[in-house]
Protein backbone atom coordinates (compact mmCIF):
# COMPACT_ATOMS: atom_id res chain seq x y z
CA UNK A 1 0.00 0.00 0.00
CA UNK A 2 2.70 2.69 1.07
CA UNK A 3 6.06 2.80 2.65
CA UNK A 4 5.61 5.72 4.50
CA UNK A 5 6.36 5.33 8.18
CA UNK A 6 3.54 5.39 10.79
CA UNK A 7 4.32 7.57 13.00
CA UNK A 8 1.45 9.04 13.98
CA UNK A 9 -0.31 11.89 12.21
CA UNK A 10 0.31 15.03 14.53
CA UNK A 11 -1.69 18.28 13.58
CA UNK A 12 -0.36 21.47 12.53
CA UNK A 13 0.23 22.42 16.23
CA UNK A 14 2.49 19.65 16.90
CA UNK A 15 0.14 17.79 19.15
CA UNK A 16 1.82 14.49 20.27
CA UNK A 17 1.35 10.83 18.68
CA UNK A 18 -1.59 8.85 19.89
CA UNK A 19 0.51 5.89 19.75
CA UNK A 20 3.98 4.62 19.78
CA UNK A 21 5.82 1.61 19.04
CA UNK A 22 6.76 -1.18 21.53
CA UNK A 23 8.81 -4.31 21.26
CA UNK A 24 6.54 -7.29 20.06
CA UNK A 25 4.82 -5.25 17.99
CA UNK A 26 5.41 -4.85 13.85
CA UNK A 27 3.93 -1.63 12.68
CA UNK A 28 4.57 -1.29 8.91
CA UNK A 29 1.54 0.58 7.35
CA UNK A 30 0.60 -1.60 4.76
CA UNK A 31 0.11 -4.41 7.25
CA UNK A 32 -1.25 -2.32 9.91
CA UNK A 33 -3.80 -1.15 7.31
CA UNK A 34 -4.52 -4.74 5.94
CA UNK A 35 -5.67 -5.88 9.39
CA UNK A 36 -7.88 -2.95 10.49
CA UNK A 37 -9.78 -2.76 7.05
CA UNK A 38 -10.31 -6.16 7.37
CA UNK A 39 -11.72 -6.23 10.98
CA UNK A 40 -13.56 -3.25 9.35
CA UNK A 41 -14.81 -5.18 6.12
CA UNK A 42 -15.80 -8.13 7.94
CA UNK A 43 -17.87 -6.15 10.63
CA UNK A 44 -19.63 -4.40 7.72
CA UNK A 45 -20.61 -7.64 6.01
CA UNK A 46 -22.92 -8.52 8.63
CA UNK A 47 -24.81 -6.06 8.31
CA UNK A 48 -26.07 -7.61 4.72
CA UNK A 49 -25.34 -11.07 5.20
CA UNK A 50 -28.44 -12.43 6.95
CA UNK A 51 -30.86 -10.70 4.10
CA UNK A 52 -30.33 -13.70 1.85
CA UNK A 53 -30.48 -16.38 4.54
CA UNK A 54 -33.73 -15.01 6.06
CA UNK A 55 -35.65 -17.26 4.44
CA UNK A 56 -33.58 -19.93 5.38
CA UNK A 57 -33.90 -18.61 9.46
CA UNK A 58 -37.14 -18.16 9.29
CA UNK A 59 -38.01 -21.84 8.27
CA UNK A 60 -35.39 -23.46 10.27
CA UNK A 61 -36.59 -21.51 13.47
CA UNK A 62 -39.89 -20.80 12.58
CA UNK A 63 -40.01 -16.85 13.23
CA UNK A 64 -42.30 -14.40 12.78
CA UNK A 65 -42.06 -11.79 10.73
CA UNK A 66 -40.81 -9.69 13.34
CA UNK A 67 -38.63 -11.80 14.71
CA UNK A 68 -37.45 -12.21 11.69
CA UNK A 69 -36.71 -8.39 10.57
CA UNK A 70 -35.47 -7.98 14.47
CA UNK A 71 -32.46 -10.14 13.72
CA UNK A 72 -31.86 -8.85 10.24
CA UNK A 73 -31.77 -5.00 12.29
CA UNK A 74 -31.01 -6.06 15.85
CA UNK A 75 -27.60 -5.60 14.32
CA UNK A 76 -27.68 -2.28 13.02
CA UNK A 77 -30.07 -0.91 15.84
CA UNK A 78 -27.02 -1.49 18.76
CA UNK A 79 -24.30 -0.89 16.03
CA UNK A 80 -25.95 2.81 15.24
CA UNK A 81 -27.01 3.38 19.08
CA UNK A 82 -23.52 3.01 20.43
CA UNK A 83 -21.23 4.03 17.60
CA UNK A 84 -20.22 7.42 19.06
CA UNK A 85 -19.80 5.65 22.40
CA UNK A 86 -17.56 3.52 20.98
CA UNK A 87 -15.43 6.10 19.66
CA UNK A 88 -15.21 8.14 22.55
CA UNK A 89 -13.85 5.00 24.71
CA UNK A 90 -11.55 4.55 22.13
CA UNK A 91 -10.42 8.20 22.75
CA UNK A 92 -10.97 7.46 26.03
CA UNK A 93 -8.96 3.98 26.50
CA UNK A 94 -6.87 3.73 23.56
CA UNK A 95 -7.86 3.26 20.24
CA UNK A 96 -5.80 -0.42 20.25
CA UNK A 97 -7.14 -1.63 23.58
CA UNK A 98 -10.95 -0.69 22.68
CA UNK A 99 -10.04 -2.48 18.99
CA UNK A 100 -9.02 -5.41 20.04
CA UNK A 101 -11.90 -5.37 22.61
CA UNK A 102 -14.44 -5.02 20.10
CA UNK A 103 -13.10 -7.49 17.87
CA UNK A 104 -13.22 -10.09 20.56
CA UNK A 105 -17.06 -9.17 21.43
CA UNK A 106 -17.95 -9.22 17.92
CA UNK A 107 -15.95 -12.71 17.21
CA UNK A 108 -17.70 -14.29 20.14
CA UNK A 109 -21.07 -12.99 19.36
CA UNK A 110 -20.81 -14.39 16.28
CA UNK A 111 -19.93 -17.78 17.23
CA UNK A 112 -23.04 -17.35 19.59
CA UNK A 113 -24.92 -16.25 16.58
CA UNK A 114 -24.08 -19.99 14.57
CA UNK A 115 -24.87 -21.74 17.36
CA UNK A 116 -28.34 -19.98 18.57
CA UNK A 117 -30.92 -22.78 18.79
CA UNK A 118 -34.28 -20.29 18.98
CA UNK A 119 -34.91 -16.60 17.37
CA UNK A 120 -35.07 -15.28 20.75
CA UNK A 121 -31.17 -16.30 21.34
CA UNK A 122 -30.25 -15.15 17.71
CA UNK A 123 -31.97 -11.49 18.32
CA UNK A 124 -30.16 -11.32 21.62
CA UNK A 125 -26.60 -12.62 20.05
CA UNK A 126 -27.09 -10.10 17.08
CA UNK A 127 -27.60 -7.06 19.15
CA UNK A 128 -24.51 -8.16 21.13
CA UNK A 129 -22.96 -8.72 17.82
CA UNK A 130 -23.49 -4.79 17.10
CA UNK A 131 -22.13 -3.58 20.10
CA UNK A 132 -18.66 -5.28 19.11
CA UNK A 133 -18.99 -3.71 16.50
CA UNK A 134 -19.77 -0.32 17.55
CA UNK A 135 -16.72 -1.00 19.79
CA UNK A 136 -14.65 -1.96 16.63
CA UNK A 137 -15.73 0.05 13.91
CA UNK A 138 -14.71 3.82 14.84
CA UNK A 139 -11.52 2.66 15.69
CA UNK A 140 -10.32 1.80 12.27
CA UNK A 141 -10.97 5.67 11.21
CA UNK A 142 -8.95 6.52 13.95
CA UNK A 143 -6.24 4.44 14.04
CA UNK A 144 -6.00 5.59 9.87
CA UNK A 145 -6.00 8.72 11.18
CA UNK A 146 -3.46 8.59 13.82
CA UNK A 147 -0.83 6.66 11.68
CA UNK A 148 -1.01 7.91 8.63
CA UNK A 149 -0.25 11.88 7.13
CA UNK A 150 -0.02 13.46 3.86
CA UNK A 151 -0.52 11.12 0.72
CA UNK A 152 -0.49 8.17 2.88
CA UNK A 153 -3.49 9.19 4.58
CA UNK A 154 -5.09 10.35 1.33
CA UNK A 155 -4.78 6.26 -0.13
CA UNK A 156 -5.64 4.73 3.40
CA UNK A 157 -8.71 6.83 3.70
CA UNK A 158 -9.68 5.41 -0.01
CA UNK A 159 -9.14 2.23 1.16
CA UNK A 160 -11.11 2.80 3.72
CA UNK A 161 -14.12 4.35 2.10
CA UNK A 162 -13.90 1.44 -0.89
CA UNK A 163 -14.66 -1.02 2.08
CA UNK A 164 -17.03 1.16 3.92
CA UNK A 165 -20.12 0.37 1.39
CA UNK A 166 -18.36 -2.12 -0.63
CA UNK A 167 -19.69 -4.54 2.39
CA UNK A 168 -23.08 -4.52 1.50
CA UNK A 169 -22.72 -5.43 -1.60
CA UNK A 170 -20.32 -8.17 -1.17
CA UNK A 171 -22.44 -9.39 2.07
CA UNK A 172 -25.02 -10.27 -0.05
CA UNK A 173 -22.96 -12.21 -2.55
CA UNK A 174 -21.17 -14.18 0.51
CA UNK A 175 -23.96 -14.54 2.29
CA UNK A 176 -25.68 -16.50 -0.78
CA UNK A 177 -22.66 -18.28 -1.40
CA UNK A 178 -22.75 -19.79 1.86
CA UNK A 179 -26.53 -20.54 2.57
CA UNK A 180 -26.44 -22.21 -1.03
CA UNK A 181 -23.37 -24.25 0.03
CA UNK A 182 -25.26 -24.95 3.17
CA UNK A 183 -21.55 -26.45 4.90
CA UNK A 184 -22.30 -29.96 6.58
CA UNK A 185 -25.97 -29.31 6.33
CA UNK A 186 -25.69 -26.22 8.72
CA UNK A 187 -28.03 -24.44 6.32
CA UNK A 188 -27.67 -20.36 7.73
CA UNK A 189 -25.19 -21.02 10.06
CA UNK A 190 -22.11 -20.48 8.06
CA UNK A 191 -23.15 -16.62 7.49
CA UNK A 192 -21.86 -16.39 11.25
CA UNK A 193 -19.31 -18.81 11.88
CA UNK A 194 -17.28 -18.07 9.08
CA UNK A 195 -16.17 -14.77 11.20
CA UNK A 196 -15.22 -16.97 13.79
CA UNK A 197 -11.75 -18.37 12.32
CA UNK A 198 -11.41 -14.85 10.54
CA UNK A 199 -11.30 -13.26 13.94
CA UNK A 200 -9.27 -15.10 15.47
CA UNK A 201 -6.66 -14.74 13.12
CA UNK A 202 -7.30 -10.91 13.05
CA UNK A 203 -7.11 -10.53 16.74
CA UNK A 204 -3.46 -12.33 16.72
CA UNK A 205 -2.45 -10.39 14.01
CA UNK A 206 -4.04 -6.87 15.36
CA UNK A 207 -1.53 -7.34 18.59
CA UNK A 208 1.38 -7.40 16.79
CA UNK A 209 0.68 -5.08 13.94
CA UNK A 210 -1.38 -2.33 15.87
CA UNK A 211 0.81 0.84 17.75
CA UNK A 212 0.71 0.67 21.71
CA UNK A 213 -1.16 3.14 22.96
CA UNK A 214 0.72 5.77 24.44
CA UNK A 215 0.64 6.24 27.93
CA UNK A 216 -0.29 9.18 29.47
CA UNK A 217 -0.52 11.27 32.93
CA UNK A 218 -3.54 11.76 34.72
CA UNK A 219 -5.21 14.92 33.25
CA UNK A 220 -3.30 14.99 30.14
CA UNK A 221 -4.76 15.18 26.97
CA UNK A 222 -8.48 14.30 25.84
CA UNK A 223 -8.52 10.72 26.77
CA UNK A 224 -9.59 12.01 29.95
CA UNK A 225 -12.90 13.40 28.77
CA UNK A 226 -15.74 11.58 30.50
CA UNK A 227 -18.11 9.63 28.55
CA UNK A 228 -21.12 11.93 28.78
CA UNK A 229 -23.81 9.81 29.97
CA UNK A 230 -26.51 11.44 29.30
CA UNK A 231 -25.74 12.77 26.04
CA UNK A 232 -25.61 9.08 25.44
CA UNK A 233 -28.70 7.93 27.02
CA UNK A 234 -30.68 11.29 24.89
CA UNK A 235 -28.87 10.27 21.70
CA UNK A 236 -29.59 6.29 22.18
CA UNK A 237 -33.26 6.94 23.05
CA UNK A 238 -33.78 9.08 19.74
CA UNK A 239 -31.95 6.51 17.42
CA UNK A 240 -33.67 3.56 19.42
CA UNK A 241 -37.12 5.44 18.82
CA UNK A 242 -36.74 6.25 15.25
CA UNK A 243 -34.87 2.89 14.28
CA UNK A 244 -37.49 0.64 16.01
CA UNK A 245 -40.79 1.72 14.12
CA UNK A 246 -38.81 1.42 11.07
CA UNK A 247 -37.98 -2.05 11.53
CA UNK A 248 -41.72 -3.23 12.98
CA UNK A 249 -43.73 -0.50 11.10
CA UNK A 250 -44.20 -2.13 8.38
CA UNK A 251 -44.82 -5.74 9.55
CA UNK A 252 -47.21 -4.13 12.21
CA UNK A 253 -49.29 -2.33 9.62
CA UNK A 254 -47.98 1.54 10.86
CA UNK A 255 -49.87 1.51 14.13
CA UNK A 256 -50.40 4.48 16.03
CA UNK A 257 -47.36 3.42 18.42
CA UNK A 258 -45.06 3.64 15.13
CA UNK A 259 -45.48 6.94 14.27
CA UNK A 260 -45.65 8.26 18.38
CA UNK A 261 -42.46 6.78 18.79
CA UNK A 262 -40.87 8.19 15.88
CA UNK A 263 -42.24 12.25 17.06
CA UNK A 264 -40.77 11.09 19.97
CA UNK A 265 -37.36 10.34 18.64
CA UNK A 266 -37.14 13.89 16.96
CA UNK A 267 -38.35 15.55 20.19
CA UNK A 268 -35.49 13.57 22.31
CA UNK A 269 -33.10 14.32 19.41
CA UNK A 270 -33.52 18.25 19.96
CA UNK A 271 -33.34 18.23 23.54
CA UNK A 272 -29.95 15.99 23.28
CA UNK A 273 -28.31 18.79 20.47
CA UNK A 274 -29.56 21.51 23.12
CA UNK A 275 -27.97 19.74 25.82
CA UNK A 276 -25.00 19.30 23.75
CA UNK A 277 -24.37 22.79 23.04
CA UNK A 278 -25.32 23.85 26.77
CA UNK A 279 -22.54 21.08 27.81
CA UNK A 280 -19.76 22.67 25.19
CA UNK A 281 -20.54 26.41 26.17
CA UNK A 282 -19.71 25.04 29.67
CA UNK A 283 -16.40 23.63 29.19
CA UNK A 284 -17.77 20.00 29.31
CA UNK A 285 -17.31 16.93 26.84
CA UNK A 286 -20.17 16.49 24.72
CA UNK A 287 -19.91 13.26 22.37
CA UNK A 288 -19.66 15.26 19.65
CA UNK A 289 -17.48 18.01 19.38
CA UNK A 290 -19.21 20.99 18.04
CA UNK A 291 -16.14 22.18 16.04
CA UNK A 292 -15.74 18.94 14.00
CA UNK A 293 -20.09 19.62 13.21
CA UNK A 294 -18.01 23.38 11.93
CA UNK A 295 -15.68 21.54 10.33
CA UNK A 296 -15.87 23.30 6.45
CA UNK A 297 -17.89 20.55 4.05
CA UNK A 298 -18.85 18.23 7.17
CA UNK A 299 -22.56 19.45 6.87
CA UNK A 300 -22.82 18.64 3.15
CA UNK A 301 -20.45 15.63 3.62
CA UNK A 302 -23.45 14.25 6.52
CA UNK A 303 -26.18 14.69 4.31
CA UNK A 304 -24.37 13.06 0.79
CA UNK A 305 -23.35 9.81 2.90
CA UNK A 306 -26.62 9.74 4.90
CA UNK A 307 -27.97 9.60 0.80
CA UNK A 308 -25.35 7.28 -0.43
CA UNK A 309 -25.58 4.55 2.17
CA UNK A 310 -29.76 4.91 2.00
CA UNK A 311 -29.75 4.18 -1.69
CA UNK A 312 -27.04 1.61 -1.70
CA UNK A 313 -29.20 -0.19 1.15
CA UNK A 314 -32.67 0.39 -0.83
CA UNK A 315 -31.02 -0.48 -3.79
CA UNK A 316 -30.24 -4.01 -2.20
CA UNK A 317 -32.65 -4.52 -0.19
CA UNK A 318 -35.49 -4.47 -2.69
CA UNK A 319 -33.59 -6.04 -5.31
CA UNK A 320 -32.86 -9.00 -2.86
CA UNK A 321 -36.91 -9.13 -2.42
CA UNK A 322 -37.67 -8.92 -6.23
CA UNK A 323 -34.82 -11.34 -6.91
CA UNK A 324 -36.01 -14.18 -4.90
CA UNK A 325 -39.43 -13.49 -4.35
CA UNK A 326 -40.71 -12.40 -7.79
CA UNK A 327 -38.41 -14.44 -10.21
CA UNK A 328 -37.50 -17.12 -7.94
CA UNK A 329 -34.10 -17.03 -7.55
CA UNK A 330 -31.87 -18.68 -5.46
CA UNK A 331 -29.96 -17.03 -2.18
CA UNK A 332 -26.61 -17.74 -4.66
CA UNK A 333 -27.66 -16.56 -7.90
CA UNK A 334 -29.37 -13.31 -5.85
CA UNK A 335 -26.36 -12.80 -4.12
CA UNK A 336 -23.83 -13.18 -7.48
CA UNK A 337 -25.81 -10.71 -9.34
CA UNK A 338 -24.78 -8.12 -7.06
CA UNK A 339 -21.30 -8.58 -7.82
CA UNK A 340 -20.50 -5.62 -10.69
CA UNK A 341 -22.02 -3.67 -7.98
CA UNK A 342 -19.61 -4.34 -5.68
CA UNK A 343 -16.52 -4.82 -7.84
CA UNK A 344 -16.65 -1.77 -9.38
CA UNK A 345 -17.46 0.56 -6.24
CA UNK A 346 -14.18 -0.83 -4.82
CA UNK A 347 -12.53 -0.34 -8.29
CA UNK A 348 -13.73 3.52 -8.31
CA UNK A 349 -13.01 3.81 -4.71
CA UNK A 350 -9.38 3.10 -4.76
CA UNK A 351 -8.56 5.11 -8.08
CA UNK A 352 -10.43 8.22 -8.59
CA UNK A 353 -7.82 10.65 -7.38
CA UNK A 354 -5.94 9.57 -10.17
CA UNK A 355 -8.52 10.83 -12.74
CA UNK A 356 -7.61 14.14 -14.75
CA UNK A 357 -7.79 17.22 -12.23
CA UNK A 358 -10.89 18.73 -14.58
CA UNK A 359 -12.85 16.25 -13.39
CA UNK A 360 -11.88 16.48 -9.86
CA UNK A 361 -14.54 19.06 -9.35
CA UNK A 362 -17.42 17.36 -10.82
CA UNK A 363 -17.12 13.80 -9.27
CA UNK A 364 -19.30 14.26 -6.45
CA UNK A 365 -22.23 15.36 -8.66
CA UNK A 366 -21.50 13.37 -11.22
CA UNK A 367 -21.36 9.90 -9.18
CA UNK A 368 -24.71 10.85 -8.01
CA UNK A 369 -26.23 11.62 -11.38
CA UNK A 370 -24.92 8.36 -12.73
CA UNK A 371 -26.72 6.67 -9.65
CA UNK A 372 -30.11 8.31 -10.62
CA UNK A 373 -29.76 7.38 -14.09
CA UNK A 374 -28.95 4.05 -13.76
CA UNK A 375 -31.37 3.41 -11.26
CA UNK A 376 -33.93 4.55 -13.35
CA UNK A 377 -32.57 2.02 -15.69
CA UNK A 378 -33.04 -1.11 -13.64
CA UNK A 379 -35.98 -0.41 -12.94
CA UNK A 380 -37.45 0.19 -16.69
CA UNK A 381 -35.37 -3.07 -17.55
CA UNK A 382 -37.24 -5.30 -15.31
CA UNK A 383 -40.42 -3.63 -15.63
CA UNK A 384 -42.01 -6.55 -17.53
CA UNK A 385 -40.90 -9.23 -15.20
CA UNK A 386 -37.74 -10.18 -17.41
CA UNK A 387 -34.50 -10.82 -15.90
CA UNK A 388 -32.76 -7.54 -18.37
CA UNK A 389 -30.56 -9.06 -19.89
CA UNK A 390 -26.61 -8.14 -20.48
CA UNK A 391 -27.70 -3.98 -20.19
CA UNK A 392 -29.06 -5.05 -16.43
CA UNK A 393 -25.33 -5.28 -15.94
CA UNK A 394 -24.49 -2.37 -17.26
CA UNK A 395 -26.83 -0.74 -15.27
CA UNK A 396 -25.33 -2.12 -11.60
CA UNK A 397 -21.88 -1.01 -13.18
CA UNK A 398 -23.39 2.52 -13.31
CA UNK A 399 -25.04 2.28 -9.59
CA UNK A 400 -21.73 0.90 -8.44
CA UNK A 401 -19.49 3.07 -10.66
CA UNK A 402 -21.80 6.34 -9.10
CA UNK A 403 -22.41 5.27 -5.37
CA UNK A 404 -18.47 5.40 -5.07
CA UNK A 405 -18.02 8.77 -6.97
CA UNK A 406 -20.53 9.93 -4.52
CA UNK A 407 -19.09 8.35 -1.53
CA UNK A 408 -15.41 8.61 -1.60
CA UNK A 409 -14.26 11.61 -2.42
CA UNK A 410 -16.60 13.12 0.16
CA UNK A 411 -15.40 10.94 2.99
CA UNK A 412 -11.85 12.04 1.83
CA UNK A 413 -12.46 15.64 1.70
CA UNK A 414 -14.55 16.06 4.48
CA UNK A 415 -11.49 13.91 6.69
CA UNK A 416 -8.48 15.61 5.24
CA UNK A 417 -8.72 18.54 7.62
CA UNK A 418 -9.84 16.42 10.78
CA UNK A 419 -7.00 17.06 13.38
CA UNK A 420 -5.78 13.72 15.03
CA UNK A 421 -7.40 14.73 18.04
CA UNK A 422 -10.64 15.48 16.55
CA UNK A 423 -10.28 11.68 14.97
CA UNK A 424 -12.40 9.53 17.03
CA UNK A 425 -15.21 12.38 17.54
CA UNK A 426 -15.31 12.26 13.55
CA UNK A 427 -15.27 8.54 13.26
CA UNK A 428 -18.12 8.49 15.54
CA UNK A 429 -19.97 10.53 13.82
CA UNK A 430 -19.64 9.60 9.86
CA UNK A 431 -20.29 6.28 11.22
CA UNK A 432 -23.19 6.70 12.56
CA UNK A 433 -24.38 8.95 9.81
CA UNK A 434 -23.47 5.39 7.19
CA UNK A 435 -25.29 3.36 9.66
CA UNK A 436 -28.20 5.56 9.85
CA UNK A 437 -28.57 6.33 6.15
CA UNK A 438 -28.19 2.14 5.63
CA UNK A 439 -31.23 1.69 8.00
CA UNK A 440 -33.61 4.33 6.68
CA UNK A 441 -32.50 2.70 3.17
CA UNK A 442 -33.62 -0.78 4.14
CA UNK A 443 -36.59 0.79 6.24
CA UNK A 444 -38.33 2.95 3.71
CA UNK A 445 -37.61 1.78 0.39
CA UNK A 446 -38.50 -1.61 1.88
CA UNK A 447 -41.50 -0.72 2.90
CA UNK A 448 -42.32 1.35 -0.15
CA UNK A 449 -41.88 -2.09 -1.91
CA UNK A 450 -43.94 -4.04 -0.07
CA UNK A 451 -47.07 -1.72 -0.01
CA UNK A 452 -47.20 -1.28 -3.18
CA UNK A 453 -46.85 -5.32 -3.79
CA UNK A 454 -49.43 -5.74 -1.59
CA UNK A 455 -51.70 -2.85 -3.49
CA UNK A 456 -50.45 -5.06 -6.65
CA UNK A 457 -52.44 -8.37 -5.01
CA UNK A 458 -51.14 -11.91 -5.05
CA UNK A 459 -47.16 -11.73 -5.35
CA UNK A 460 -45.44 -12.89 -8.76
CA UNK A 461 -42.82 -11.63 -11.59
CA UNK A 462 -44.88 -8.56 -13.44
CA UNK A 463 -46.18 -7.44 -10.10
CA UNK A 464 -42.69 -7.55 -7.83
CA UNK A 465 -41.50 -5.63 -11.11
CA UNK A 466 -43.90 -2.67 -10.51
CA UNK A 467 -43.43 -2.53 -7.19
CA UNK A 468 -39.41 -2.28 -8.24
CA UNK A 469 -40.01 0.62 -10.53
CA UNK A 470 -41.60 2.90 -8.33
CA UNK A 471 -38.57 2.09 -5.79
CA UNK A 472 -35.91 2.83 -8.13
CA UNK A 473 -37.72 6.33 -9.22
CA UNK A 474 -37.64 6.84 -5.58
CA UNK A 475 -34.31 5.90 -5.77
CA UNK A 476 -32.79 7.74 -8.26
CA UNK A 477 -34.89 11.23 -6.82
CA UNK A 478 -32.92 10.63 -3.33
CA UNK A 479 -29.36 10.50 -5.55
CA UNK A 480 -30.51 13.36 -7.27
CA UNK A 481 -30.51 15.77 -4.47
CA UNK A 482 -27.41 14.23 -3.55
CA UNK A 483 -26.54 15.91 -6.86
CA UNK A 484 -27.88 18.99 -6.16
CA UNK A 485 -25.48 18.87 -2.81
CA UNK A 486 -22.58 18.27 -5.01
CA UNK A 487 -23.22 21.61 -7.13
CA UNK A 488 -23.31 23.73 -4.48
CA UNK A 489 -20.24 22.16 -3.24
CA UNK A 490 -18.67 23.37 -6.83
CA UNK A 491 -20.00 27.08 -6.22
CA UNK A 492 -17.95 26.97 -3.10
Amino acid sequence: MTTTTPSTAADPAGSRPASSKAPGTDTRPGRLLAVVIAAQFMALLDVFIVNVAAPTIRTELGASGAGLQLVIAGYTITYAVLLITGARLGDRLGHRRVYLMGLAVFTAASLACGLSQGTGELIAFRLLQGAGSALLIPQVLSLIQRNFTGEARTKALGAYSAVLAVGAAAGQVLGGVLVSADLFGTGWRPVFLVNVPVGVVLLVMARRVLPRDAARKPGEGRRERGLDLPGLVLLGGAVSLLTVPLVLGQQEGWPLWSWLSMGSAVVLFVLFCAYESRLARGGGAPLIAPRVLRIPGMGLAVFRITAVMAVNAGFLFVLTLHFQGGLGYSALRAGLTFAPTAVVFGAVGLTWRRWPAVAQRALIPGGFALTAVSAVAVGLLLRDGGEGGLWLYAAFVGIGAGLSLGFSPTLTRALSTVRPEDAADASGLLSTVAQLGQLIGVACYGALFLNRLESQGAPGAYSSADALLVCAYALAGAAALGAVSGLVRLRR
